[in-house]
């Protein structure tokens, strides 16, 4: 350009010979001729156009021929949108646009153009306005490429069953997609006319207020889970993200909702099979370990019945002590079943569970053997927890002892306890309800486990222990445990870095009780002519306790059902004590026997006995004073103590 300007004939020109331009001119024109943007100089009232090559190309076919020629004779196209601007210039103010439409008339190219430029008055060395200095850029590719881009948004917005929405910090919804109307069946009017806490579900409201206190901080907030609620009340299962506007203090954030009812009706679908192949492999090893254990008690009997007829009672306790033994055992698989399912008998009490853990150090150390150190690192102002100890113990030896096993080297052990609150996005991760929980973590440092044995160590019967040294049911049974009791059971694991398995279980909110042993001797014990009532719809379990407290000089009365043994306390018989099993026939189970007993003779101590229950049968663990529970299948001395210790009889020695 700078050539075609010296080549140019400037002798007919406003502007005349370019040794003549006034020096303001000659100034611009070398700033222009030594710049790349695009820039234009429009001189004299009517603006003769000089111009640098990256202003040529917007020109298109008026490129050369435009040099020095009035800009609206240029551009006869633009002068009514230009000639206001061009006028404010000349009035010495600077006009600034970031986006200019204009309709051009260029051979190749579409009308419609767009410009961001600048327009700068240019004073005579007298103070005029002579002139004006314009660098511009054309946008028109970026405009029209954003209006596409926008429009394929615009489609997508209206088109998408997820919910996008533009909310407010106040709680109201600016813009919505129409999804939301379609979706929940309301109209665009009600959901942006009315807070939307309204349509949320109530249970969720929490978990709503924790992620818009998040995006005030300017934290975005990603998959969480809130219910929408349809007009007719039906609640819609969403997965959210949420991120705060860029701008800070604007009030507003974006968010977009997923509706995950179907993909939670596939996991409901799933969870359910992999139940029924739990329950499967639950029948396969409940048969299998049954079977063993009464093929010894029938065959010892047998033999032992086969020998006392043939008149051989030499090493009769040999057969005896091999039936008793595979009973105790098929007892314990009972109760570790029943703890898997959540369906133990439980007798939680306020527990100091501090007190419990330093009470079991030297049995762990002695468990574990000299190759595995044992380290307690608990909090003294452990809160207590409302917990059957026993449980909690032999929840804590069976994670000790899998520790142990999973460093056959040697290693280190370590039960850390502490006070732990979770609010409602950390309850949410645990599957806990929000609340003070006690976390006891037992953590070894072996082998650790892969990803695809963490999720199966919790079912009944799977173990990756040799055949013959694990039955599988340990960390079944301590899942049950906490579960049971409030609580939750979490695994941590990396192979070759070992193992964590945390218990948490609800804080109790008052004083532990420390229950002490009584110093009572064993021996037999003989009643003073008190009465006990057996309620039991199995025979032989009544002729037992007949058989067993009649020895020790008790007055017993048996009764087959619930009904039964109500007549006999409507009757005038003394009755020191109620014996009845839980789960009774014909419509009244055990609780509502001692109920309807204690109605009739308020006091009366009464002795639950029970092989399988629901907690709410027994009072949720809870049971007033003078109620007792004795687990099925009991020795006949836990049986005798019991009864011993409920009348408040002593031994005899």
């Amino acid at each position: 350009m700078g050539a075609a300007m010296r080549a140019h004939d400037w002798t007919n020109s406003p502007l005349g010979v370019p040794d003549h331009w006034p020096q303001p001119l000659k100034t611009l024109v070398g700033v222009l001729l030594a710049a790349d943007q695009p820039m234009f100089i429009g001189w004299g009232p009517d603006h003769i156009l000089l111009y640098n090559d990256g202003y040529a190309p917007m020109l298109a076919d008026r490129h050369p021929l435009a040099l020095g020629r009035p800009f609206f004779d240029v551009w006869p196209e633009v002068q009514t949108e230009l000639t206001p601007l061009f006028d404010a210039v000349s009035r010495g103010e600077p006009v600034h646009m970031s986006d200019l439409s204009l309709d051009l008339d260029r051979p190749g190219r579409g009308r419609e153009a767009h410009f961001a430029f600048s327009y700068t008055p240019v004073r005579s060395e007298a103070g005029t306005v002579e002139g004006l200095f314009c660098a511009c850029t054309e946008t028109t590719e970026h405009v029209i490429a954003e209006r596409q881009s926008s429009a394929a948004r615009d489609r997508l917005f209206a088109m998408t069953r997820d919910l996008f929405g533009v909310a407010t910090f106040e709680g109201n919804l600016k813009t919505i997609n129409p999804a939301w109307a379609t979706v929940l069946d309301r109209t665009h009017e009600e959901l942006t006319s009315r807070p939307f806490a309204e349509i949320i579900y109530p249970d969720d409201l929490a978990t709503t207020a924790e992620v818009v206190e998040t995006l005030m901080r300017g934290e975005p907030v990603h998959q969480f889970h809130v219910r929408l609620l349809k007009a007719d009340g039906t609640p819609i299962a969403f997965a959210w993200s949420a991120v705060p506007d860029a701008v800070p203090g604007s009030g507003i954030f974006y968010t977009v909702g997923r509706d995950i009812t179907e993909d939670q009706n596939r996991e409901e679908m799933l969870r359910q099979s992999q139940k029924m192949e739990a329950v499967g492999q639950l029948t396969g090893g409940l048969a299998h370990d049954f079977n063993n254990l009464l093929t010894g008690m029938m065959g010892n009997l047998e033999l032992l019945q086969m020998r006392v007829a043939r008149g051989r009672t030499d090493d009769l306790d040999r057969f005896i002590s091999a039936a008793q033994g595979a009973g105790r055992r098929a007892a314990s698989l009972t109760q570790r079943l029943l703890a898997f399912s959540r369906r133990q008998t439980l007798d939680p009490k306020p527990t100091d569970v501090h007190r419990l853990i330093r009470g079991m150090e030297d049995l762990l150390t002695r468990t574990v053997g000299p190759e595995t150190a044992i380290v307690v690192a608990d909090a003294s102002d452990l809160w207590p927890a409302m917990i059957d100890a026993a449980q909690l113990e032999n929840a804590l030896l069976n994670l000790s002892i899998n520790a142990r096993d999973a460093m056959p080297g040697g290693g280190r052990i370590t039960i850390e306890a502490g006070n732990k609150r979770l609010d409602q996005r950390g309850a949410l991760r645990h599957d806990m309800d929000p609340g003070d929980y006690l976390s006891i973590c037992v953590t070894d440092t072996g082998t650790g486990m892969e990803p695809q044995v963490i999720e199966r160590v919790f079912e009944p019967f799977f173990t990756t222990k040799p055949i013959g040294q694990g039955t599988g049911l340990g960390l079944s049974m301590v899942y049950g445990f906490a579960r049971q009791s409030g609580g939750q059971v979490r695994i941590y694991s990396e192979v070759g870095m070992g193992t964590t398995v945390c218990i948490y279980l609800p804080r109790y909110h008052g004083e532990p009780v420390n229950d002490a042993p009584d110093g009572s001797p064993s021996g037999q014990i003989k009643a003073g002519g008190e009465t006990v009532l057996v309620v039991d719809d199995e025979a032989t379990i009544r002729h037992l306790i007949d058989e067993v407290l009649d020895e020790q000089g008790y007055t017993v009365i048996g009764a087959g059902d619930g009904a039964a043994g109500i007549k006999v306390l409507q009757s005038g018989a003394r009755i020191d004590l109620l014996i009845t099993d839980v789960g009774l026939p014909n419509g009244m189970n055990g609780r509502q026997v001692a109920d309807a007993a204690r109605s009739l003779r308020p006091g009366l101590k009464v002795l639950f006995i029970t092989g399988y229950a629901e907690n709410a049968a027994v009072g949720n663990g809870y049971m007033e004073p003078g109620m007792e529970l004795l687990t099925k299948p009991f020795t006949i001395e836990a049986l005798s103590m019991k009864v011993a210790d409920i009348l408040k009889l002593s031994p005899s020695t």
